[in-house]
């Protein structure tokens, strides 16, 4: 087990080497395993607070195993969690093959799963622990599912989920889709020899997904999806040129390749929908109920973000009142829900209040927008609990003992009481962190960010509770494990306290082996706001990893030749295209980064750049160094992260993306300052390149977003300093990863129109390789 009870992931004990010196032998070393080195009760580790700090907690090895009960045979049965000490339900009413085939293969019965909601293996405790478990599908252990809610109170008797671990009869093959939002989309998966594997998207068309739906059982309008639209698969290709006529029953009656035979990869991974809806529909994703999330909206097969751009009251009240639900509504626009990824396809939204959908509202353009996934719009339909008093009501809620905070400077900090068995108690801080926290704040229905706190002062009455174990998604503390008044006591008097809407601190150094400093830009919000069709004309400070490559003989007339990008002190990435067409003799060329005009001492193409169209269209400029050392950095220069290789960002897609290009001089007022223009980009499903660009777009190591600036407007030039610019994407920790590079050779184009960009984690290793040569 490498997680804590409330499911936080545990970091590795060589993070704390003291700890480790000071245990020998005691089973610490380079992995994250819970392990009880100082003789606890049970084993324990450490894990990341969502402060930053570091907190320990138990770790249960039971937690989240699985059962089948009230069946004669093994490989069927009722299911039932161990939780918290105690077995218990799924309920049956969001029960699915997805949630099944996980719970058959946590219990090694095989890679199949059929979902029953037929109560024909009894009744259980009347327990239930989860009312959904949401999985994808391909997930090893119910674990890690990331969909899991627990119950809340609407399931009873009868409504106890079970399962049958075995394939079908009579279906051929068996299917299942991975990776979508909904149960109805997702990557096509075949089970095959005891396997299960993807579908490549050679010849896949609507009339390979209608099949594909008919045989799940879905409905709706059938559409094919191609380039790993729902994420790459980890397993093996098994089925290649799949051919139907769109009448078969099943995929496996289609016209298809051998078994296993395919010339593809994962990045070319078919995928179905068999959407039940129409454009203009809604829906709620992120959030921890139905009633709350990320608004989403439907247009030419597309789900799509919504920009939270003055958005008010009246714009949620359409969107709940579209979705069924009455009364409450409010706008939630600060990242609650997380950010979406693709398209942004709506913004300038002008409600009334009184429409009846999102569309009958005047907007902007489909897809047409200044936004960033940062700005993605939330709403809630549904008033969140609060406890606005300390007053003891004469009936306690079922939700729970109550809670107040005191001692505190402010109603949003304090010691934590709770009130039981007729006195308000604290609770012991052994175990006590951040998800706690995060459930007591919501309870008393204060927003922002929870951290845990001490400082607060000893309370008068009894230590009610001990070893609080929340998962953080909890709207009561009373829904949390505990173990009361604990036997043992508090070991020491320390009341828990917590601070309320605070702001999350960030990690101060990236992971990897990178410059501590990279993808940080000066000064973020003292940036120029000005915006021109979604462009920004900014200077290179506020980009600081920006260069642009031009020639010696050309001096300051005309343009640069390439965009380009640092990626460290030494080292600068930009395009092969643009390079190649003057030769590889770097003397020819001079670097400019910011102010200073540099020599590159070396220039490195890709061994495998063969011309515009045959992809790896990168190229590595070294700059002069003076006894190894190149560039100093500061606030005006930095360098931007390197994302992880491909293998390791596997089924990641990153978001709020810029494309910054350099478009030559700005003037005489900044005679020594390149213009740089800069321009968010939404990211493209791959299939809009290949239809634009044909054979041009590689899958192999492309990607396909949104066209860069025109550079033409400022220059009368056919763009060809855009090549080599960056894809920067803004990552969890906000910093700024090179994400892309614009390919050479295209031109201009409109800012709606799809570009190629070189796909910088598929090179990953050849740059640390020509880096350390």
């Amino acid at each position: 087990v490498s997680q804590t009870d409330s499911g936080a992931p545990c970091l590795k004990w060589t993070e704390f080497p003291d700890y480790v010196m000071q245990y020998p032998g005691r089973g610490l070393g380079d992995h994250s395993y819970c392990r009880n080195p100082d003789r606890e009760s049970n084993p324990w580790c450490f894990f990341r607070q969502n402060s930053g700090a570091i907190g320990w907690a138990y770790c249960d090895c039971h937690q989240g195993a699985a059962r089948l009960v009230g069946s004669s045979t093994s490989g069927s049965g009722r299911v039932e969690v161990y939780l918290n000490g105690q077995w218990g339900a799924v309920c049956d009413s969001h029960w699915s093959d997805r949630d099944a085939s996980v719970i058959c293969r946590q219990l090694g019965l095989g890679d199949i799963g059929a979902a029953l909601r037929q109560p024909q293996f009894g009744s259980g405790s009347g327990l239930f622990h989860y009312e959904r478990l949401g999985c994808r599908g391909d997930e090893n252990t119910l674990s890690r599912c990331q969909s899991r809610t627990f119950v809340t109170g609407d399931c009873s008797h009868g409504n106890e989920a079970a399962v049958v671990c075995a394939a079908p009869e009579g279906s051929g093959p068996p299917l299942r889709l991975v990776g979508g939002e909904e149960d109805f989309e997702g990557r096509v998966e075949v089970f095959h020899a005891g396997r299960w594997g993807s579908v490549c998207d050679d010849q896949w068309d609507d009339r390979d997904a209608e099949v594909v739906c008919r045989q799940l059982g879905f409905g709706g309008v059938a559409k094919a999806w191609s380039w790993a639209h729902f994420g790459q698969g980890s397993g093996p290709i098994l089925l290649d040129a799949v051919k139907c006529t769109g009448n078969e029953l099943f995929l496996e009656q289609c016209s298809h390749g051998d078994w296993e035979q395919h010339n593809c990869d994962h990045m070319e991974d078919a995928g179905v929908s068999c959407s039940p809806f129409t454009d203009g529909v809604v829906r709620l994703v992120g959030g921890d109920s139905p009633w709350e999330g990320r608004v989403e909206v439907l247009h030419n097969g597309d789900w799509g973000t919504v920009c939270d751009d003055r958005w008010s009251q009246q714009h949620a009240e359409v969107v709940c009142r579209q979705l069924g639900y009455r009364g409450h509504a409010e706008v939630v626009s600060d990242g609650t829900f997380g950010e979406g990824v693709g398209l942004i396809l709506l913004d300038d939204v002008h409600c009334e209040g009184t429409e009846t959908s999102l569309l009958d509202c005047p907007h902007g353009i489909w897809g047409r927008t200044d936004c960033s996934h940062s700005e993605d719009v939330g709403v809630r339909c549904r008033r969140r609990p609060s406890q606005e008093t300390n007053e003891v009501p004469v009936i306690a809620p079922s939700t729970g003992p109550l809670v107040r905070l005191v001692g505190g400077s402010s109603r949003k900090e304090g010691r934590v009481e709770v009130y039981l068995h007729g006195d308000w108690g604290s609770i012991c801080d052994s175990g006590w962190n951040d998800l706690n926290a995060a459930v007591v704040c919501r309870q008393l229905g204060h927003g922002g960010g929870a951290v845990a706190a001490g400082g607060f002062g000893q309370g008068k009455g009894p230590i009610h509770l001990d070893q609080v174990r929340c998962t953080g998604k909890e709207e009561f503390l009373g829904e949390c494990p505990s173990l009361g008044q604990s036997i043992r006591g508090c070991r020491r008097r320390v009341d828990a306290g917590l601070r309320c809407d605070v702001a999350p601190r960030q990690p101060a150094v990236p992971a990897g082996h990178q410059e501590p400093s990279c993808g940080l830009r000066k000064l973020v919000e003292e940036e120029s706001k000005r915006r021109s069709q979604g462009e920004e004309n900014m200077l290179s400070t506020t980009w600081p990893w920006q260069v642009s490559v031009w020639l010696q003989s050309q001096g300051e007339a005309g343009g640069p030749v390439c965009s380009g990008t640092l990626i460290g002190p030494c080292w600068a990435l930009t395009s092969a295209y643009c390079v190649s067409r003057f030769g590889s003799d770097p003397s020819k060329y001079v670097v400019r980064v910011g102010a200073r005009t540099l020599i590159p001492e070396r220039l490195v193409v890709h061994r495998k750049f063969k011309g515009q169209s045959g992809g790896h269209d990168l190229a590595l400029l070294k700059l002069p160094s003076t006894k190894g050392h190149c560039l100093t950095f500061d606030p005006d220069t930095n360098a931007a992260c390197l994302p992880a290789a491909d293998a390791a960002s596997a089924g990641t897609t990153p978001s709020s993306c810029v494309v910054v290009v350099t478009a030559g001089w700005t003037g005489p007022v900044y005679a020594s300052l390149n213009s740089v223009l800069a321009s968010w980009v939404p990211l493209m499903s791959s299939w809009q390149c290949k239809k634009r660009y044909g054979d041009s777009f590689s899958s192999h190591g492309t990607l396909c977003a949104g066209s860069p600036p025109d550079t033409s407007l400022l220059r009368d030039d056919r763009c060809d300093g855009n090549s080599g610019g960056g894809l920067v994407c803004q990552g969890e920790m906000g910093r700024w990863v090179l994400t892309g590079v614009v390919a050479g050779g295209y031109g201009c184009a409109g800012p709606s129109s799809p570009s190629l960009y070189t796909r910088v984690s598929r090179f990953r290793g050849w740059i640390e390789e020509v880096i350390n040569t």
